[in-house]
């Protein structure tokens, strides 16, 4: 009784003076007077608002509260429910999250997707729009509870909505040398190709992500591959095979498909899409072609069902069109016309169609935070002129996607008296300690440069525990060294280093910059399958016993859905943060990724046999281009460790390391002056 007492004696004196009144009585904390709290109702599935969102506006939502559906034996929260096997064939406003989590959706267009809010997320609005928030449930379910929905929104900066000049367009003799009309395999023209975009074959990517499409499965191979890993993780299955057709000489770099699970195999807005064979004003050029399927019909030339496409393509092209719009991304839209349009026509399977013979064309971004060229002259010139790893590397091709030039001149490094280097390799790291990341680099960087570089391994854990980890560790390096953390993450030491600087705001001073190196920041497609790959590795080559930590943590922290829901909550890089991804092909890539390397690659055939090339690359941070590499070639010396079973398995291992990691950090040092 006296403790308490004591307690509620000294309240004063443990709380800031802002939480008390004149006359000493505690008082609740000011609420956010640009905050607005929504009531979702267990009986209703989206709720208006009220908050219309200009362009450019970032949105936050908070969510707290629980809900129990119908047929659900327990609540769930904000987050959702676990998904059942049944939810295979539910039709949900965003399929690949839990049921019954809260989401939102930013206008009533017919190409605004819905999106993931759970328990917090900031998004901004690539359009203007009203703001909607409801539950991941069908429209026919209904559910006891509520959930309650903070909204704070921050209107676009005048920098962020001020227009953006495109001065290089396409030109009329340009749009006249595209061909009309796709072909099938045997000749037979088909659709017309009805809109162009300029941008790079990333952005084109990541704002078709982003906008909900998905990639089409290229093979049957591809589509039971897919298929299989739709199951594992309880998502809906919504990419069905597309043929393929010719354009340019070749069939399409890309399919990409929108549609409902229920509906896809009938009914889906899809397109394909080519690079051209060449550029407008320095940036590539993407053509499509674009239908909407709305149903079954015959094919006329050999009595086979195909899908029954809407004549008038005019419609899915515009809906196409304001799905880039919806990203955010695309900075002006126009319409041209051919000198010699097609407006009336059949497609390869008999079928008419029409159109007004305009092609949409879509401008995306310049982006600014694009640095290939720059790391490309770097690399290759340290390559060449330094050779810190020694031997004979050949042509810097072999080693980086786009080669620069090699005669930069490379004066000393300046500012090891204000930086150091710290490494946080990924998963697997602590099994082979005779493979440390970047081992080459470590004496040569010292003794060259004055930089010292140090490897900090973590544990097979979760990120949120590797985080503490490398919190604790850098609070005890600062103490004793006043100079700042280049940190550079290896793999899923990448997330590990995020959910640092996101859960460690007293450091981030105290980091100049971030480096991620095969990074997993966007999850890794093989996570909920992985746990499974990954004992079967452990037992096969008998690396277990010097493994540290919780397998099936550090592959859930791998997720994508965990990532993406991180990256929701933290859309925005804390420090000055570059991204390096690696591609693989057969040339150099090592035995042991063998099987999972065609399961990432149903995904996206740009990939390192581990992680696609988008989820490899931190959203805001600047590019530095793409290794030639596959995943472990590009920081473990896995080629040092051949008396193992497993580092024999490792066969495309060799790679200069050491001299990439001295072109990131002049790159970086460059920019922080």
């Amino acid at each position: 009784m006296k403790s308490l007492l004591a307690l509620l004696l000294t309240l004063p004196l443990l709380l800031p003076a802002q939480f008390f009144r004149k006359d000493g009585q505690v008082a609740k904390p000011a609420a956010n007077p640009n905050a607005k709290e929504v009531t979702l109702d267990g009986s209703q599935q989206w709720v208006d608002t009220g908050i219309d969102l200009g362009a450019g506006d970032v949105v936050k939502l908070t969510g707290s509260g629980a809900i129990k559906l119908a047929n659900a034996q327990l609540e769930n929260g904000p987050e959702g429910g676990k998904r059942a096997w049944t939810d295979m064939i539910r039709t949900l406003p965003v399929n690949d999250a839990n049921r019954g989590a809260i989401v939102g959706r930013i206008g009533d267009r017919d190409t605004a997707r819905a999106f993931l809010v759970g328990a917090q997320r900031e998004q901004r609005a690539g359009l203007a729009g009203r703001l909607f928030v409801g539950i991941n449930m069908t429209g026919t379910d209904r559910a006891t509870g509520s959930f309650k929905v903070i909204i704070e929104r921050t209107a676009a900066a005048a920098a962020n909505t001020a227009p953006v000049t495109i001065t290089d367009k396409l030109t009329q003799a340009q749009l006249d040398s595209i061909p009309r009309r796709v072909q099938g395999d045997d000749g037979t023209p088909g659709d017309r190709t009805n809109f162009i975009v300029i941008g790079s074959e990333q952005q084109v990517k990541n704002a078709l992500d982003h906008a909900g499409w998905s990639v089409v499965d290229r093979s049957k191979r591809d589509a039971v591959l897919r298929s299989a890993m739709s199951i594992l993780t309880k998502g809906a299955y919504v990419t069905l095979p597309m043929s393929e057709l010719m354009l340019f000489g070749r069939a399409q770099d890309y399919g990409y498909a929108q549609g409902d699970p229920l509906k896809v195999v009938a009914a889906r807005h899809h397109f394909r899409i080519w690079k051209a064979p060449f550029e407008v004003g320095g940036q590539e050029v993407w053509v499509g072609a674009g239908t909407h399927d709305i149903g079954f019909d015959r094919d006329q030339r050999n009595g086979k069902v195909t899908h029954k496409i809407d004549p008038d393509t005019d419609k899915e092209r515009d809906y196409i069109a304001r799905s880039f719009q919806e990203e955010g991304s695309v900075v002006l839209l126009e319409y041209m016309t051919a000198t010699d349009p097609i407006k009336e026509a059949n497609t390869a399977h008999g079928e008419a169609f029409h159109s007004d013979g305009r092609h949409a064309v879509l401008y995306m971004k310049p982006d600014k935070l694009d640095r290939i060229s720059t790391f490309s002259d770097l690399f290759c010139s340290v390559l060449k002129q330094n050779n810190p790893d020694g031997g004979d590397w050949g042509s810097c091709a072999q080693w980086i996607e786009e080669p620069g030039k090699d005669n930069l001149p490379l004066p000393k490094i300046p500012g090891a008296d204000k930086y150091r280097v710290v490494v946080v390799p990924g998963f697997f790291s602590s099994c082979f300690p005779e493979a440390p990341a970047y081992v080459e680099a470590w004496e040569y960087m010292q003794k060259n440069f004055g930089y010292q570089v140090d490897v900090f391994g973590v544990p097979n854990d979760s990120s949120e525990d590797n985080a503490a980890k490398i919190a604790a560790y850098l609070k005890a390096e600062a103490a004793k060294d006043s100079r700042q953390f280049i940190v550079l993450g290896y793999s899923k030491g990448a997330p590990d280093l995020q959910v640092m600087l996101a859960n460690f705001p007293e450091l981030r001073p105290r980091v100049a910059a971030f480096l991620s190196v095969a990074g997993a920041s966007g999850g890794s497609r093989l996570a909920d399958a992985a746990p499974a790959i990954a004992e079967r590795y452990m037992n096969q080559f008998q690396i277990s016993k010097a493994c540290q930590g919780d397998v099936s943590q550090g592959f859930r922290s791998l997720q994508r859905r965990v990532r993406m829901d991180f990256l929701a909550r933290n859309p925005n890089p804390y420090v000055p943060t570059y991204s390096l991804p690696a591609i693989a092909d057969k040339s150099n890539l090592s035995k042991a990724l063998a099987n999972a390397a065609p399961v990432i690659a149903a995904f996206d055939r740009d990939h390192d046999g581990q992680l696609t090339r988008g989820d490899a690359i931190v959203p805001g941070s600047k590019l530095l281009g793409a290794a030639r590499s596959d995943h472990f070639a590009l920081a473990l010396p896995f080629e040092k460790a051949k008396n193992s079973q497993f580092g024999a398995m490792m066969d495309k291992n060799h790679y200069p390391r050491a001299a990439l990691l001295e072109a990131m950090v002049r790159l970086v040092v460059a920019d922080l002056k």
